[in-house]
């Protein structure tokens, strides 16, 4: 058996060298911390302008409604004038067709209060 000697295959001296396994990929774009603080700097410029709108639309609103108040006055008294040439038409109107009813009072109340009433707003249809 001596001329049979088995030669075994050995590593080389200091071993193989480290196998390569790993992705190098050169690194790319921000990093999470400045997407998060980037982020969060966009929703604090976008809230700082809602909330500068809202402001600016509550004013808007103010001033709206103090015209509106300001004006209400004179709405009125335009209404007040107009339900009255309505009212007065009317009467002439129903002079003109109860002229030959015996004891009909043109004008009178047909509600049984001494309270003004509005009366129902209904157009004039002249004969």
């Amino acid at each position: 058996m001596a001329s049979s000697l088995v030669k075994q295959e050995l590593p080389p001296k200091g071993g193989y060298p480290a196998i390569e396994y790993s992705r190098n990929l050169p690194k790319r774009g921000p990093s999470g911390l400045m997407i998060f603080i980037g982020g969060a700097a966009v929703m604090a410029f976008g809230f700082y302008h809602v909330i500068k709108g809202n402001r600016r639309r509550c004013e808007l609103m103010t001033e709206k409604m103090n015209a509106r108040i300001g004006i209400l006055p004179l709405l009125q008294a335009e209404h007040d004038r107009k339900c009255l040439r309505a009212l007065k038409e009317n009467e002439e109107l129903e002079a003109q067709i109860m002229k030959d009813v015996p004891g009909w009072k043109v004008g009178e109340s047909v509600y049984h209060t001494d309270k003004w009433v509005t009366p129902i707003a209904v157009q004039v249809n002249k004969l």
